[in-house]
């Protein structure tokens, strides 16, 4: 088998005609904004597909071109009520990822100190408000405190004393100056800290949408409407029997306490792409070229954007490589370990190819520049994690349905919780019905949260991939890194997969009859390997040159995909190749087929060679076993997954390498399109099929399959994979799919923890535990408690970045 790749009988299935844009998206908060944007999106005409990341703050959209503009995509976001632009022409993933981080940054620093400044408001306004627990009367505050609320039975019969002792002249102040003083403060936090909540959930009215902040500001905004009319108007409440009781201080401790959790939450998701964040950082700012000038070469420190393709670049020892490049003079070792995750360095020597970003440790290069900006190693590498962290896994669905509904739900329950307690309230002659109702009211609106649902995959997500690249595992989104915990069945390919990928001619052996000496023979054959790109025709090109001989420049060339390949040197037609390109020539193998038996029972693979259509000899090529992959396959045992090898050589040589690395069973003698039949029928009998490869011919297969391509492979194959290993490493395998095993598990954590908090807080808030144990929640500890669910489901994700996957 040779020169297989160079051609596809069976190409990769066609895509639809389909682009994609990216747009970011401002003003989402919680998983109904997410799911709002995305349902409206998902509607418009043209659109094949809609993945909305509340995390990322984007909508990646598939759309057809003929149908839609991206600009018409942007007016639909715009029309749900939430910002839109589309997204900066000619904008390189380093400078994409530098804009969000700012943006995240300046997230963080405006909440954290909004929620300060709010706390510290909060306190001082539960500190004057202490003598109004007393005072006014028996309203909501000490309404509550006797029914069973645990906060603020806890302030009337422990802080109350305190403060009494502590501060008496509190308690001299008129009443109408404390809630006067309370209004105006309140007003403050309200209208500067708490902004955002009111405008966003007008905006969301307007739109005729409900979301996380319509909640908070129909909570708040109640509390405070309450508490303003007991101030102005207080013989409103008294000429009822009611006391004039205000919330003030706890409006401000519940947007102190959602701006505290939001904080958390906007470090925490900061946090989660700090693995892009770091890749992003290994791009140098400057490069060293070299140049000639009067007195020599030169060397010049240039900004990174003004080096072109072609510029003699200079690296010394401790230095980063500034672009990628192929090396012209000098050997050294080079660090990659940030890009693929091998800690021992790599040796480069002339006509090497270095990555920029890379970290240059003992000699010094001189190399010159190929794939710049967007088109370099790093660049593609950010720009694949950042499209995968703003892709959706499928077990996202279940809370996107959620998410849909669940404010107006919520808002209903809430509704109903305050008909239920006031019609109580006047059946048991219970003190002030509606004032407790309304507490409880307000306290289901508080607790409520779809943020926690919102984050609980995206969160996981985007940790994954990140601990993904960190070991050189470059998973290309939601859904593949969903599909890889679901694996029975892992399909490699022989050749650089099981195999070093190097192989090297051990025998040649000539046709009876056939005079030419084996140097010529070899000459011949090699001229015709040089137009392909199969490691097996690389290894006979390579021994070709290591003995010295010169080779011919073949003309007609033919690939013969899963044969071998066709050529005319020097007049000559020599075709090379297995047994089935011999009988596709009619050429006779007999003469030597004893000895290609016994040469494939070796491990050896054998090629034969004809010339104008006769036998001519026969080649033995050996790839040894990587050494890692013994150990790999032995792992992927241990998960409990079944190892098939698929390979297009000979029956005795596959079952050879199969022995030596443990592999379970064999598939030989197929051609690209047999690889797919054998998937196809692994798929039918209920197996999840892994497809490993590193060729063109394995392209077609790892798109019928979970795809995972070798780094060190061709681009065909690694477009169509959907996990690439850069270190070619086939230990990479089972460490992919632990990441995606403890992913998610940790996704259906977040998401059960999301649900059985909304579950259970939302009948607690609204005095299911009342006929129980008299025990009510205040808003306040609905506020608190809110915060901390989407904190943890956030803090839970991030311990992914700790986990260890051997």
């Amino acid at each position: 088998m040779t020169a297989t790749n160079t051609s596809l009988p069976e190409p990769v299935p066609a895509r639809a005609a389909t682009e994609k844009v990216v747009i970011p998206v401002t003003g989402m908060t919680c998983a109904a904004c997410q799911s709002r944007v995305q349902r409206t999106l998902n509607k418009v005409p043209g659109v094949s597909d809609a993945a909305v990341n509340l995390m990322m703050g984007n909508a990646t959209v598939s759309y057809d071109p003929a149908a839609i503009r991206p600009d018409a995509l942007v007016e639909h976001i715009r029309a749900t009520g939430y910002g839109a632009e589309l997204p900066v022409a000619d904008q390189t993933a380093f400078e994409e990822q530098a804009a969000r981080d700012t943006a995240q940054t300046e997230e963080f620093d405006d909440l954290r100190r909004k929620a300060i400044v709010s706390g510290i408001a909060g306190a001082i306004a539960m500190i004057v408000s202490m003598p109004l627990m007393s005072r006014v009367g028996m309203g909501a505050h000490q309404a509550s405190g006797a029914s069973g609320d645990p906060f603020m039975r806890w302030a009337s019969r422990v802080l109350e004393p305190l403060h009494r002792a502590v501060m008496p002249w509190l308690y001299e102040v008129p009443v109408w100056t404390i809630t006067w003083t309370l209004l105006v403060v309140t007003i403050a936090v309200m209208s500067w800290a708490g902004r955002h909540f009111y405008t966003r959930a007008w905006a969301a009215f307007r739109h005729h949408a409900a979301d996380m902040n319509t909640l908070i500001a129909v909570g708040t905004g109640a509390a405070f409407v309450y508490s303003v009319i007991a101030t102005v108007a207080p013989a409103f409440f008294t000429s009822r029997g009611l006391a004039p009781d205000v919330y003030y201080e706890a409006v401000i401790i519940i947007i102190a306490l959602i701006l505290t959790g939001n904080a958390f939450e906007a470090r925490a998701k900061k946090q989660t792409s700090s693995a892009l964040r770091a890749l992003a950082g290994l791009q140098p700012k400057t490069a060293r070229l070299v140049r000639a000038g009067s007195a020599g070469d030169e060397e010049v420190d240039v900004p990174i954007a003004e080096v072109a393709a072609g510029d003699l670049v200079l690296v010394r020892p401790g230095e980063r490589l500034a672009v990628d490049g192929d090396v012209e003079t000098g050997e050294s070792a080079v660090d990659e370990s940030m890009l693929t995750g091998e800690s021992v360095p790599v040796e480069k020597h002339a006509g090497d190819r270095v990555i920029g970003g890379t970290i240059n440790r003992t000699g010094a290069l001189r190399y010159r520049a190929t794939t710049l900006g967007a088109d370099s190693t790093l660049a593609q590498i950010v720009k694949l994690m950042r499209d995968a962290q703003g892709s959706r896994a499928p077990i996202q669905g279940l809370a996107d349905r959620v998410s849909g509904v669940f404010v107006p739900v919520v808002m209903s329950l809430a509704i109903a919780t305050f008909v239920v307690w006031f019609v109580a309230g006047n059946v048991n002659g219970v003190t002030a019905p509606a004032v407790r109702a309304f507490t409880a009211a307000v306290a289901v609106l508080i607790i409520a949260c779809p943020c926690a649902m919102g984050l609980a995959v995206p969160t996981a997500v985007m940790v994954a991939t990140g601990k993904g690249a960190e070991l050189g595992i470059l998973i290309k989104g939601g859904q593949a890194l969903q599909e890889l915990g679901t694996i029975t069945t892992i399909a490699l390919d022989k050749t650089g997969t099981v195999t070093e990928g190097r192989p090297t001619v051990t025998d040649i052996v000539r046709a009876p009859g056939v005079t030419m000496t084996d140097d010529e023979l070899l000459a011949l054959v090699a001229a015709v390997e040089t137009m392909s790109e199969h490691p097996l025709a690389d290894g006979i090109v390579r021994y070709a040159k290591e003995r010295g001989l010169t080779l011919a420049t073949p003309t007609g060339f033919k690939s013969v995909s899963g044969r071998g390949a066709v050529g005319m040197v020097d007049g000559r037609t020599v075709a090379v190749g297995n047994e089935l390109l011999m009988l596709e020539h009619t050429v006779d193998v007999a003469p030597l087929g004893e000895r290609a038996a016994a040469l494939a029972s070796e491990a050896r693979t054998p090629m034969y060679a004809a010339i104008d259509g006769r036998l001519a000899g026969l080649m033995a090529v050996a790839d040894p076993i990587r050494a890692s992959s013994r150990d790999a396959i032995a792992r992927l045992h241990d998960m409990g997954l079944e190892v098939v090898m698929l390979t297009g050589d000979n029956e005795r040589t596959a079952q050879a390498i199969a022995r030596q690395a443990g592999i379970d069973r064999v598939v030989a003698g197929v051609l690209p399109d047999g690889k797919v039949a054998e998937i196809k029928r692994l798929q039918a009998e209920g197996r999840v099929v892994a497809m490993v490869g590193d060729g063109v011919n394995d392209a077609a297969a790892m798109a019928q399959s979970v795809g995972i391509a070798m780094g060190t492979g061709t681009d065909i194959a690694i477009e169509a994979a959907d996990v690439v290993l850069m270190r070619g490493d086939l230990r990479s395998v089972p460490q992919a799919i632990a990441v995606s095993r403890r992913t998610m598990r940790t996704m259906k954590q977040n998401l059960f923890w999301a649900f059985v908090y909304n579950v259970i807080g939302i009948p607690v808030a609204a005095g299911a535990l009342y006929p129980a144990f008299g025990l009510l929640l205040s808003p306040i500890l609905a506020s608190a408690a809110m915060a901390f669910s989407s904190v943890s489901g956030v803090m839970n994700s991030l311990r992914l970045r700790r986990a260890r996957f051997a």
